[in-house]
């Protein structure tokens, strides 16, 4: 039921926003052992670039710590490919914990939204 649930806030957010390849998606994915997010295109169907825990070291925990570790990663990497603005997709997850979090750190590495 919980599960229902997330999928029918996913669905409502998913119908409003859409990314672009200068602005695009910041999808996250939130587990029991890892987070990750992704930056998706979705007129071309592509994925910019990615980030998890699993990507950046061994010693990251799921945490709060760990979370804005993967958004100052995911961060650096859009950058890199010359890409300022995002639209935040927190795939029905509350904006509490760590998803705020990595959502807090990949402002604060510089990116817009």
């Amino acid at each position: 039921m919980k599960k229902v649930k997330r999928f029918e806030r996913k669905r409502r957010v998913r119908a409003k926003i859409s990314g672009t390849s200068d602005c695009p998606r910041l999808s996250v994915f939130r587990s029991l052992r890892n987070i990750s997010v992704q930056a998706i295109d979705d007129e071309a169907g592509k994925t910019l670039a990615q980030a998890s825990l699993i990507l950046i070291d061994k010693k990251a925990k799921n945490t709060v710590e760990g979370a804005a570790l993967v958004g100052t990663k995911i961060a650096t990497d859009l950058l890199q490919l010359k890409v300022k603005k995002v639209v935040f997709d927190r795939s029905g997850y509350r904006y509490h914990g760590k998803v705020k979090a990595l959502a807090e750190a990949a402002r604060t590495a510089g990116l817009i939204f």
